[in-house]
């Protein structure tokens, strides 16, 4: 078993390795947690999820880098998803190395721990039902309000709180190392990406390497839908913070990225231009579809996902209404869609 395991580590040079740590029940299939070699000892970039699996292939798999989990010096947080936060707690408590992350998913990290669950599902409940979401789908949110589930037994909802926040623009204290943080929110407030200021090892034309995430991926999307937070109501725009970020991450030309999913590629600028135009055209599309006005939940239904609605599960659904949300409030903060008065639930129309 080990030895198949093994074969998870792959080493991208430079003193720069990644392991695949497996995401169970996940499509994605695995997170590519990032080990980078420093005078000070190895330095993690992202930790994988939280389970007995997923912990053992990391382990293992530092054990093939020559080192192990004990001889961690710290651990860099792309952002605050559990298949990339989820170990980290674990992590410390065996190598008692620092957690670093953008203060906006610190705070997030801080919210999840401090708010009980029911209160997050009264959240959600509510939010579902303002999208025009049918009860059916609603019903089971409002019963987890009185389930007997201990909080502590659902995923993510104790993560382990950073101790060191990660600025952006400024370099992290990895001795011997330049990788700088580059903030690019969309996919969360506080997602970053991190660049390694140093020349390729293979030479490689470009400016060093760049540590991506979930921001720029080879062959998919990343999920951008609202920021979900009961404590503030502010009118974010997570899509044209998406966008932004983007382009931002294009003007940096690194030789190579290196993401949390799938794997590495090269011309990131190329990639940039295909996601800004992937996600022109389906704002394009979403124009013509709210000709009429439609709720959240009814623009979800008849939006282009990876498989017809009624094969969409439960929780991809909840995913899918946010996501047309955030395209949705992009498309009002452009001018190009309004809401309709005195609508309920309320329904957006095109301009």
């Amino acid at each position: 078993m080990g030895g198949k395991r093994m074969t998870q580590v792959t080493d991208h040079g430079g003193g720069v390795r990644s392991i695949k740590v497996p995401i169970p029940d996940n499509p994605l299939g695995h997170t590519l947690v990032y080990v980078v070699d420093t005078d000070a000892g190895p330095v993690l970039i992202d930790t994988g999820w939280d389970d007995p699996g997923s912990w053992d292939t990391l382990a293992e798999g530092l054990t093939a880098c020559g080192t192990s989990v004990a001889g961690v010096h710290g651990v860099v947080i792309t952002h605050h998803h559990p298949d990339h936060h989820g170990l980290s707690g674990k992590v410390r408590e065996a190598s008692g190395a620092w957690i670093a992350m953008h203060a906006a998913d610190a705070a997030i990290v801080r919210r999840t721990r401090e708010n009980r669950p029911e209160r997050w599902f009264a959240y959600m409940a509510a939010k579902l039902e303002a999208s025009g979401a049918p009860e059916e789908h609603i019903a089971p949110l409002r019963g987890t309000r009185t389930s007997a589930r201990r909080p502590s037994t659902l995923p993510g909802f104790s993560p382990a709180l950073p101790d060191r926040e990660i600025v952006p623009g400024e370099l992290l204290p990895l001795p011997g190392r330049r990788l700088r943080a580059v903030w690019t929110p969309g996919h969360t407030p506080g997602h970053v990406c991190l660049h390694l200021e140093e020349t390729h090892p293979a030479r490689l034309p470009g400016r060093g390497r760049l540590f991506s995430g979930d921001h720029l991926l080879p062959r998919i999307t990343p999920h951008i839908g609202l920021y979900e937070d009961p404590d503030d109501a502010t009118v974010t725009d997570p899509l044209g913070d998406y966008l932004d970020s983007l382009e931002r991450i294009g003007r940096l030309e690194p030789a190579e990225v290196l993401p949390a999913h799938q794997h590495p590629f090269a011309d990131a600028p190329a990639r940039v231009r295909e996601l800004l135009d992937h996600h022109e055209e389906r704002l394009t599309g979403l124009l013509s579809l709210i000709t009429t006005p439609l709720t959240p939940w009814q623009l979800a239904e008849r939006m282009e996902w990876n498989r017809p609605w009624e094969q969409i599960p439960y929780g991809s659904r909840t995913i899918a209404v946010s996501e047309a949300e955030a395209h949705l409030r992009r498309l009002v903060k452009l001018g190009r869609a309004e809401a309709v008065p005195g609508s309920e639930p309320v329904t957006y129309v095109a301009v």
